[in-house]
């Protein structure tokens, strides 16, 4: 009986060293960083203690998302205070939802070839082919959240899409109509590499991400 205690006194005491030990070795402290690029120094350059970004594909998604956006800064201001310029807001948009990116000018000329391109979009109101950018227009829920601060992403990579299905439908050159829709963007409105590298960036940079679809 004395043995078997020592023996499980010994292991016992062996097992409490080798915690020691392994509690004692020193634990690196460097954590990943995201890698910074100088294309990238807008995210940080929009003023605002909170950030939100919200990621659309597609017309209704941008549409939901505009209601949201305007909800959050509401709520910010008459419950906590805040004003719309305490919150960083950048509203992406690619993929479907690219075309309301560009101004009022590009949708009288070309709105019908981007109905047609969005399956027949029309104007919720009107029904008809919309002549102007219904959400960035005057008055318009993109055009009211812009004027309380918010920035438009524009996809480039969706912008030479929409440049190449305006030249295989008019018979023109997709680089002078890429150079005509880059050149006629919202207000607050900047190319980005790609939508979706918008989206990365932006969570590197502090930006919660809400996916409107």
């Amino acid at each position: 009986m004395k043995r078997r205690t020592f023996v499980g006194r010994f292991f016992a005491a062996l097992g409490l060293a080798g915690t020691a030990s392994a509690q004692s070795q020193p634990v690196s402290e460097a954590r990943w960083q995201a890698a910074t690029h100088p294309e990238d120094a807008w995210y940080d350059q929009i003023p605002g203690m909170h950030r939100f970004v919200f990621d659309t594909i597609s017309p209704d998604g941008l549409s939901q998302s505009l209601g949201f956006a305007n909800t959050y800064l509401d709520a910010n201001k008459s419950k906590y205070g805040l004003k719309d310029s305490d919150n960083a807001i950048i509203i992406i948009v690619r993929n479907r939802s690219t075309r309301f990116g560009y101004n009022d000018a590009m949708w009288a000329k070309y709105g019908k070839q981007f109905s047609e391109q969005l399956n027949n979009f029309v104007d919720p109101k009107t029904k008809e082919v919309p002549t102007v950018n219904i959400h960035a227009t005057s008055g318009g829920r993109l055009d009211n959240l812009i004027q309380r601060g918010a920035h438009v992403a524009i996809c480039e990579v969706a912008t030479r899409g929409v440049a190449s299905s305006l030249a295989r439908a008019t018979g023109g050159d997709t680089d002078a109509f890429f150079k005509e829709l880059s050149g006629n963007l919202v207000r607050n409105g900047r190319l980005v590499p790609a939508g979706i590298v918008a989206v990365n960036r932006a969570q590197e940079h502090g930006y919660a991400v809400y996916a409107g679809g």
